[in-house]
C-alpha cells in the first residue's frame, strides 16, 4: 500500500523539522519568520551572500516548482530581506516562454532534474546561474560508470557568467552545511523554544 509522503511530514514535529517541510514551516518561511529553511534553498542563499551577489530589483527566473526548492526559492527570493528583494517568475514544464524568460534573468535557478536543459541561447551576459540539477548519467570515463550532471550546459554557459555553480561541488555541499546548521539550532532549541 502506497505511503501518503505528506502525511509522514505532517507527523513530524515541526520544532524538529530540520528539513525544513513541514506545513508550519514552509509557512512561517513564506512570511518571513523564524523557522527551518529546507536545506537546498537555505544553501543557495548562503551562496549569494557569501559571493556578495545583488538580488534587490533583480529579475530572478526559478525554473521548477517543487515543494523542497523551486517553491521555497521563489518565495524566499521575493523577501523583504537580503538575498531578496528581486522579481520573481517560476517556470516550468508547462511554461510557454520559458527560455525568453530566462535570456531576460539577472539570475537563474535550475532545479528542473533535466540534465544539460539550460544552453547559452538562454543566458544573458552577465548572468548569476545557480545549478541544482543533480541527474546520475552513464559514464565511461568514470570508475563508477556514472557522473552526476546538472540543468545547465556548464561548459557553454560558464564563458557568459558573472558567477555560476558547477555540478557536483556547488549547491551540493551548501545543502548539506544547511542541513546540519538547522539540526545545530534545533539541538540548542535556537528557533524553537
Amino acid at each position: 500500500k502506497h505511503i501518503s509522503e505528506q502525511k509522514v511530514i505532517e507527523t513530524i514535529d515541526y520544532r524538529k523539522d530540520v528539513d525544513g517541510f513541514h506545513p508550519i514551516n514552509v509557512g512561517r518561511m513564506s512570511i518571513g519568520l523564524p523557522c527551518y529553511i529546507s536545506a537546498t534553498p537555505n544553501g543557495i542563499l548562503e551562496l549569494m551572500k557569501r559571493y556578495r551577489i545583488e538580488t534587490a530589483g533583480k529579475k530572478c527566473v526559478v525554473l521548477g516548482r517543487s515543494n523542497i526548492v523551486g517553491k521555497p526559492m521563489a518565495m524566499l527570493m521575493m523577501q523583504k530581506a537580503y538575498p531578496g528583494d528581486a522579481t520573481v517568475t517560476v517556470c516550468h514544464s508547462r511554461s510557454k516562454y520559458l527560455a525568453k524568460e530566462c535570456r531576460e534573468a539577472d539570475i537563474i535557478i535550475a532545479a528542473l532534474g533535466q540534465p544539460e536543459f539550460v544552453t547559452a541561447d538562454m543566458v544573458k551576459e552577465g548572468a548569476v546561474v545557480i545549478d541544482v540539477g543533480t541527474t546520475r548519467m552513464p559514464s565511461d570515463n568514470t570508475k563508477s560508470g556514472f557522473k552526476l550532471t546538472g540543468d545547465v550546459k556548464y561548459d557553454e554557459v560558464a564563458p557568459k557568467c558573472a558567477f555560476i555553480t558547477p555540478v557536483p561541488g556547488g549547491v551540493g555541499p551548501m545543502t548539506i552545511v544547511s542541513l546540519m546548521k538547522n539540526t545545530l539550532l534545533a539541538g540548542k532549541k535556537a528557533i524553537y523554544r
